[in-house]
């Protein structure tokens, strides 16, 4: 039986992370709000979960994974389950559970970026808030961004394996949505990532090995995979960027 991951049909968003997973294991899964209604799609199917319609445990937004009656939402806890579940996790117990907290940490750097460009409130229009959005972007590209990518940057200097992954010897669920974040700074940033790649090799290294790899490849060459535009979490808006 295939999963069903359920996320807004207009953008990448943070619906990519468990998408990618997926894609890279291999393994079955529907895009439902992308299908059609008569195949049990659209956007009503995904809102009569979010409504509480199809059981008591409502996610309180996408992306979610439904698998028959287990439902799994927030994007790193879906990358967890399906990575564990399908051969894209570290083996042992220290390095499964050091795995996880790199996904949580890459969310919270993923809506670090989503809050450059709405620092006040995702209720406004981004016109709205320009002003408070060139000084956030400011900080994220001078201190946050260095900070994050040095984190990772260690990570993969330091592994033990000497693998060029973040954890273990082999590339996870931990790496695909490093991959997936270093897509959208690229795309959010271009000038400000230049500039820092440099300093980055190992970074650059696992992005291209994770490009490689045969289903990831093929992903990336479909039409199942969106590009990114201005209504998602990455937004490219030169005003924010700088070198």
């Amino acid at each position: 039986m295939a999963y069903d991951l359920y996320y807004w049909p207009m953008i990448p968003g943070r619906g990519e992370y468990p998408r990618l997973v997926l894609e890279a294991a291999g393994v079955a899964y529907r895009d439902v709000a992308r299908l059609p209604e008569s195949e049990g799609g659209g956007l009503a199917a995904m809102q009569a979960f979010l409504a509480g319609e199809k059981g008591h445990l409502p996610p309180f937004a996408p992306p979610f994974l439904v698998d028959g009656d287990l439902v799994v939402s927030q994007a790193a806890e879906i990358s967890i389950l399906v990575g564990e579940r399908h051969g894209l996790a570290p083996k042992g117990e220290a390095e499964r559970l050091f795995a996880r907290s790199i996904a949580l940490t890459t969310a919270d750097l993923v809506a670090e970026a989503h809050d450059v460009h709405h620092p006040l409130g995702v209720g406004l229009y981004y016109e709205d808030q320009t002003d408070a959005a060139r000084e956030r972007a400011l900080g994220f590209r001078e201190e946050r961004l260095p900070k994050f990518l040095g984190w990772y940057e260690r990570m993969l200097a330091g592994n033990p394996a000497g693998s060029g992954v973040l954890v273990g010897d082999a590339i996870s669920y931990a790496d695909l949505g490093l991959f997936q974040t270093m897509a959208g700074l690229r795309y959010a940033f271009p000038r400000r990532m230049q500039t820092l790649a440099p300093d980055y090799p190992g970074i650059a290294a696992l992005v291209e090995r994770v490009a490689a790899e045969p289903r990831v490849a093929a992903y990336l060459a479909s039409d199942r995979r969106m590009a990114f535009n201005e209504d998602g979490i990455f937004r490219n808006y030169p005003e924010l960027d700088a070198d």
